[in-house]
């Protein structure tokens, strides 16, 4: 049987770093009861307290970082052989270090992806560096890392109620509304969460499907069986030697052409495709490039397509040859 646990944060107004924090908890422990208050008596009788209580202690279940003195922070990193302090903690951050490989774990295990501790860490990591420290630095007033709404955090925010909401209400119809209010943007964070997990997840499984990947035209067109599959990285960072990328499209009706960045999240390429075939279609590509069933390529030079496979070595083939 699950055990049943109470968790509690502050009422009022909530943000992305509370919202986040029970969210988190909710996933790890599904038999729960949320309070949403501001007594000390119930917010010590709960079995998590979390951004609110003056105290973090993971032990306990105790996850503030208002308290006079908290230093909490993640480990200082060396960037360009400077040490570097770590991103300070708000609550966010602390629930996440605490119970976020629990949670990774637990959703992995519901969706059928098996995962060892090790891909567990890395996906926890992560998770850490591309969005829960940036919750902690804007809810700790350490940056602002987004301009106006645009930002989960500040996203997050516009869920509160406001003051025409509330008019007229009684105390307890507000708190029933501000409680409504903060569990839809549980279920929006997690949402998000969610997915940006499954993908990282999909990014570790794929890493030695694309290793294994067959290896065209000596080796520098590296062949994938699906389309979608995560190989920027791998393909980056462990083959040097590959300049295209061929794999089917989402719809199965032609075979991609894709450039190889030079590095992940870069736009240039380490060689394009050639440039007399920009922004062409269909029987203008083919009379061009001499690929029958070439379906297109961008006007950028970074993907092409053709309706074959064969025509997609092709297409590689002469993007090789080309100067």
């Amino acid at each position: 049987m699950t055990e049943h646990i109470t968790i509690a944060t502050h009422s009022g107004s909530f943000h992305a770093d509370d919202v986040f924090g029970v969210g988190i908890l909710m996933g790890v422990f599904p038999a729960y009861t949320l309070v949403r208050t501001r007594k000390p008596e119930l917010i010590a009788a709960a079995d998590f307290a979390v951004d609110v209580g003056g105290l973090w202690d993971a032990a306990t279940g105790r996850f503030d970082h208002h308290q006079r003195g908290f230093t909490g922070a993640r480990p200082a990193r060396l960037v360009g052989g400077v040490e570097v302090p770590g991103v300070g903690y708000a609550s966010a951050g602390l629930v996440w270090a605490a119970h976020g490989q629990a949670y990774v774990a637990a959703l992995a295990s519901g969706s059928g992806y098996a995962l060892g501790e090790e891909a567990i860490q890395e996906t926890v990591q992560s998770i850490d560096h591309s969005l829960v420290q940036y919750l902690d630095i804007v809810d700790t007033g350490q940056g602002d890392v987004a301009p106006g709404i645009f930002g989960l955090s500040a996203l997050v925010a516009q869920l509160n109620t406001n003051w025409m909401e509330e008019g007229g209400l009684s105390s307890e119809a507000k708190a029933a509304l501000q409680q409504a209010r903060f569990c839809e943007a549980v279920v929006i964070v997690r949402k998000f969460l969610d997915r940006a997990i499954v993908k990282k997840i999909s990014q570790i499984r794929s890493q030695d499907i694309v290793r294994q990947a067959p290896r065209l035209l000596g080796g520098q067109v590296l062949h994938l069986q699906e389309g979608g599959m995560p190989w920027t990285r791998v393909v980056v960072d462990e083959m040097p030697e590959v300049l295209f990328v061929i794999y089917p499209d989402s719809d199965g009706d032609q075979y991609q052409v894709k450039t190889v960045p030079l590095e992940a999240g870069s736009f240039a390429t380490r060689k394009d495709l050639p440039e007399a075939w920009a922004g062409l279609r269909d029987q203008e590509l083919a009379a061009v490039s001499g690929v029958a069933d070439s379906v297109f390529c961008h006007s950028n030079l970074f993907i092409g397509g053709a309706r074959s496979l064969a025509g997609a070595i092709r297409m590689a083939e002469l993007a090789l040859q080309a100067n």
